[in-house]
Parts: C-alpha cells; sequence; structure tokens
C-alpha cells in the first residue's frame, strides 16, 4: 500500500520536501486521555504492551489528535531482555526493575538470542495490526533501544541518574561486556528485522544513556555496536525467511544496488554531543539531536551527509503558545528547510498539555521557509 504522506521518508532519505515532516518521541501515551483511559482498564503497562490490538490502537491515537507526520509502534525497549531471557516488571511511579540482574559469565551464557518470531510476536502482530489500521496514511516507526542502554537496564536492574553498576562492570569486566553486548546487538538485528518484514517504514534506535560514557568506552561499548546494526538491518523485501542473522556481506546494500531502497534508520544517541563527527560514518540516515546540541554547530560537524532529527527543549511545551510558536520557528529557521525532521530533543513529558503539543505541531505544518 503506497503512502499518503511519506514526507518523513523521504526527508529521512535527503528528498527535497513541501514543509519539514513533524513526529514526537513519546507521543503515544500519557499526554493524550485515550491512552489513559485505556490504561486505567489494565492492571499493568506490560499488559498494554503485550496486548497487540490495543498497542496498535494507542499507537494511531496520536496521529489522529495531534496530526504528526508519522507513527511510532507502542512498546518498550525492555523487551528485548525480556525476550533474552531477563524478564521485568514497570513499578508505578518507579519504572522499570528486574529481579536477577547480569553479575558473571554464567548468567550471560544463560541468556538466548532473541527469536522475534517466538519471543516478540506481540510486537511483530502490532506491527502488523497497525500498519491495516493507518491504511496508509502516515509511515509506521518501529524501534529499539541501542545496546548499551539496554545493558545499562539490566546490569543495575532498575533506572539510574548514573547507572554506576554497568559502568562499573565496563571496567572490572570487559570481557563479559562485550559478549553480552553482542548478543543484544545480535538480538536487536533480528528484532528490528522483524519490525521492518511486518511493516515498519523506518526504524529508531535509542541509545538514552549515551551521555553518560566518556568518550573512549562510548566508541568502544556503544557505537561499535550501532554501527553492527546499522551495517545488517537490510530491506525487508531481501530478509531471510527466518529472521536469521543477516549474513556479513549486509543485504541492504546488494538491494540498494538492485534499486530497492532500505527503511531509513535513525539514530538518538543523547548527551553523545562528542560523538557527532563519528555518527556520520554510521549507515544510517538520520541522526537525532538532543536539545543541549547547538544545531548550527551539530549541521556543521555533521553536514549535510545525514537528516537531522529534532530538538526542542521539551521543557517549552510548558510556556505559553506565543512562546511555543517563537521557540519552535527559531529551531525551524536554524535547521533550515531541508534534511530536517522536527521534533522535541527527547520524549514529550507527561504532564503536558495535549493543546501545547499540538501547537508545536501545527507550527511545523504551518511553516514556510
Amino acid at each position: 500500500m503506497s503512502l499518503k504522506n511519506d514526507l518523513l521518508l523521504r526527508a529521512a532519505r535527503g528528498e527535497k520536501t513541501e514543509r519539514t515532516p513533524v513526529w514526537l518521541m513519546r507521543q503515544a501515551g500519557r499526554i493524550l486521555p485515550e491512552y489513559r483511559a485505556i490504561r486505567q482498564k489494565l492492571k499493568s503497562f506490560k499488559e498494554l504492551v503485550t496486548n497487540p490490538e490495543l498497542a496498535a490502537e494507542v499507537t494511531i491515537q496520536p496521529v489522529d489528535r495531534l496530526g504528526v507526520d508519522a507513527a511510532i509502534i507502542f512498546s518498550d525497549i525492555l523487551v528485548i531482555p525480556e525476550a533474552m531471557g531477563l524478564p521485568y516488571q514497570v513499578i508505578e511511579s518507579k519504572g522499570p526493575v528486574f529481579r536477577k540482574t547480569i553479575r558473571n559469565l554464567k548468567d550471560v551464557d544463560y541468556l538466548k538470542i532473541a527469536d522475534p518470531v517466538n519471543d516478540l510476536q506481540y510486537v511483530i502482530e502490532a506491527i502488523k495490526i497497525t500498519k491495516k489500521e493507518l491504511k496508509g496514511k502516515v509511515p509506521l516507526i518501529g524501534f529499539a533501544g541501542a545496546p548499551w542502554t539496554v545493558f545499562a537496564y539490566m546490569i543495575e536492574g532498575q533506572g539510574s541518574k548514573t547507572f554506576a553498576k554497568a559502568r562499573k562492570m565496563l571496567y572490572t569486566n570487559p570481557g563479559l561486556s562485550h559478549i553480552l553486548l553482542q548478543k543484544i546487538t545480535a538480538s536487536t538485528i533480528n528484532y528490528l528485522n522483524a519490525q521492518i518484514n511486518a511493516g515498519a517504514d523506518i526504524v529508531q534506535l535509542f541509545d538514552s544513556w549515551a551521555g553518560i560514557l566518556p568518550p573512549g568506552q562510548y566508541r568502544e561499548f556503544s557505537l561499535k555496536y550501532i554501527s553492527q546494526i546499522c551495517d545488517e538491518v537490510p530491506p525487508s523485501s531481501l530478509l531471510p525467511a527466518s529472521f536469521g542473522l543477516p549474513p556479513a556481506v549486509s543485504l541492504w546494500r546488494a538491494g540498494r544496488q538492485a534499486g530497492i531502497p532500505r527503511p531509513p534508520m535513525i539514530v538518538f544517541a543523547k548527551g553523545a554531543w562528542f560523538a557527532r563527527s563519528e555518527l556520520v560514518s554510521l549507515n544510517c540516515e538520520v541522526i537525532g539531536l538532543d536539545w543541549n546540541m547547538d544545531i548550527k554547530e551539530s549541521r556543521a560537524v555533521i553536514s549535510d551527509a545525514k537528516t537531522l532529527q529534532g530538538n526542542l527543549d521539551p521543557c517549552v511545551l510548558y510556556s505559553s503558545f506565543d512562546e511555543i510558536r517563537l521557540q519552535t520557528k527559531k529551531m525551524l529557521k536554524e535547521f533550515g528547510p531541508f534534511r530536517h525532521i522536527a521534533n522535541l530533543g527527547h520524549g514529550v513529558y507527561p504532564d503536558t498539555e495535549v493543546e501545547k503539543v499540538k501547537c508545536f505541531v501545527d507550527t511545523v505544518k504551518e511553516h514556510i521557509a
């Protein structure tokens, strides 16, 4: 089915667009009363994540309510460790919690490489349902957590300001760290391939905790694994039927030579301002910027080789409607009319007023460069 609105995909690939496309990280969630009404009927957050019909419904809600140019599948980055054999719970007001954490090589050996067909079928089914219900209105974004960010939760056991236990592991047992990161990477490649095969038009890697690592460790324990994922996520039409790991020679390169463009990939490494010049070398089409990354400086470092995504401070949406319009227009002017996808510099905060989010979206859509 052809897309009625393909602005996001064209912007991601560097093609000219009539206007700047816009979507928001965490757009499907607590800011919408429609979402809260569904959530109140359920016992847990995970019950919603693992219900394909309901996940599809809340995925589509912001498309209808906010008028964004893309839907992003409602899920969680921690479905990967659970699929590998490390279950988690989401506790209200506390967040994700792992009762068991990874402490030694025996724990790592116990984990398997996730098989999306058997272990993550609820996400795959949610994507299929969403694609059918969208009826080509806008593209669907799939996503996964970057290996380092997923690793951090698997070692720490919960959210943290410092992730000191996870960072300690990098120093005290780098060998074990690499083995675990490689398992997460292989699982993530399988998972993203399965999402694309199910209908995701574009995928994003969230490296939410990139900024807590020093540059050297980020290169060794995060960037190299992100690079591997970017190299090994092929076009859906060339995926192995078994969703197994792609061969060493990247299939998407062969597909591009045959005139089959792969679904674009976005890499969002929050806080990794120091790695912007290295992100250019990744086989991805889009680099996400957080709100602390200067736009003009980032464009100079990254150049026009990549489309940039972002990066309004989410707290701007707490201000007046006039201020939201002013700051949004300022951001759009700095990015320029091409190779830009408008977004926030991180996820929209749950207590943000819906009409102020819509003000941001409408301002982007009405902007004439």
